[in-house]
């Protein structure tokens, strides 16, 4: 691969992890999983 094929895909895995983040830390995402974990640990064994 060239460097130009190597900077283009550095950008994209930028770009995603940008969006991925975005994603991950929005309000009903972080929401959800408060709930999840919440509910795990109090679950009676």
């Amino acid at each position: 691969m060239s460097t130009v094929e190597y900077a283009i895909g550095t950008v994209a895995a930028a770009a995603f992890a940008a969006v991925l983040y975005a994603v991950v830390s929005s309000d009903a995402v972080v929401g959800a999983l408060t709930r999840i974990i919440d509910q795990a640990l109090s679950t009676q064994i």
